[in-house]
């Protein structure tokens, strides 16, 4: 289910538990949701949606992708770089991103993986890994 976006600060800042199985319809209306909002969002995580709960979802060069729990375990090759925020409102903001990040995380149907990410896509993960810990850009 599509569900309304929150764009509160203070709420957003909150960090994000530990998703469990039982989060799985979070993961589901957490994809509806970015689904719906493909034209102008690459990534969300579940406090965009009211759920401070750990999970993403993201268009991976065309396809979209869950996680739930995950965890950049390796970082390289730091750049600066300037992102916008569907739910934060204002201009894009400076931070700092890495061009290479290996993700450890579940996937929906509760199996425990390891990616690497490259490119625009790790940086995608790296802005949504930041709202699970209540990191504002």
């Amino acid at each position: 289910m599509v569900k309304p976006l929150i764009h509160d600060p203070e709420f957003l800042a909150v960090p994000s538990v530990p998703a469990t199985d039982a989060d799985l319809p979070v993961a589901q209306d957490l994809l509806d949701t970015l689904i719906a909002h493909k034209d102008t969002c690459v990534g969300m995580a579940a406090n965009m949606i009211g759920e401070t709960k750990r999970i993403i979802c993201f268009n991976n060069k065309g396809e979209f992708m869950t996680m739930l729990n995950p965890t950049a375990i390796k970082k390289l090759d730091p750049y600066e770089t300037e992102e916008s925020c569907l739910s934060l409102l204002g201009g894009p903001r400076k931070t700092t991103r890495y061009r290479q990040i290996r993700v450890r995380y579940l996937t929906p149907d509760m199996k425990e993986r390891e990616k690497t990410f490259t490119g625009f896509t790790a940086q995608i993960i790296q802005h949504e890994l930041d709202h699970l810990d209540g990191v504002l850009i």
